[in-house]
């Protein structure tokens, strides 16, 4: 398979041109994954064009594809985001990584009540940031022509306020996940919650905007595989799988 590479001015570029790769992507190919001239290669501008080509030179801080051949894909419908509550360690960056290989069109980092770690300030920048260079090499890792986008750090109030189809992961929930019904959602919300669970004032809070409890089995993931679990589930209700 073809190593598979992200450049924003991708999008401009037809079959017969070539796009040089610069920086860290330039680096990425030559040191790290040691492209060779003439290696095939793919890259995208993370917002659906799949471009195929072949490397005509190779350096450092440059690397120059000939392409060969495009296409463009359309954006996933129904949207699906993940609110993932922050967690201690690196369980909420885990579940990041694992749910941009699986497919999910957007990160929302959450800041719920029991959240240990807490983004605040310069913080809240920063986290995001590193959040996006995580989904970033992910979606490189998983070939993706879509990049997902990951937003700013979420209150309760915000993730209440979006309108998707909010389905809270919830172990004590009577209706399972593979129950509900997702033929006419025009985007869904997966909410997961922190080590310690959604505090039962946000329950409520969510719940007033038409959220919808449910549980994944009978057993009680941890944080960092609940979204990817669900975001499983939910590709193949949807026919992406």
């Amino acid at each position: 398979m073809a190593l598979h590479f992200i450049d924003e001015t991708a999008g401009a570029v037809a079959p017969g041109d070539t796009l040089t790769l610069a920086g860290a992507e330039a680096h990425h190919a030559a040191a790290v994954r040691r492209v060779r001239v003439g290696e095939a290669v793919t890259v995208t501008d993370g917002r659906g064009a799949w471009l195929e080509g072949e490397c005509e030179s190779v350096a450092p801080r440059e690397v120059v594809v000939r392409i060969v051949a495009r296409r463009d894909e359309d954006a996933p419908s129904p949207r699906i985001a993940l609110a993932q509550a922050l967690a201690k360690g690196d369980r909420d960056e885990l579940a990041v990584q694992a749910a941009t290989e699986l497919g999910v069109d957007e990160i929302v980092p959450w800041q719920a009540s029991r959240s240990v770690s807490r983004w605040e300030g310069p913080k809240a920048e920063k986290g995001r940031t590193r959040w996006a260079t995580i989904v970033r090499e992910a979606a490189k890792q998983a070939h993706r022509a879509w990049l997902p986008e990951v937003t700013p750090i979420a209150t309760t109030a915000a993730l209440a306020a979006r309108g998707d189809r909010i389905l809270v992961l919830e172990p004590t929930a009577e209706v399972r996940l593979s129950a509900v019904d997702l033929a006419d959602a025009g985007s869904i919300l997966l909410v997961v919650g922190p080590e310690g669970g959604i505090a039962p004032e946000e329950l409520a809070r969510l719940e007033e905007a038409g959220a919808t409890r449910v549980r994944l089995g009978d057993t009680v993931l941890r944080t960092s595989t609940a979204g990817p679990a669900a975001l499983a589930l939910v590709n193949a209700r949807l026919g992406r799988w």
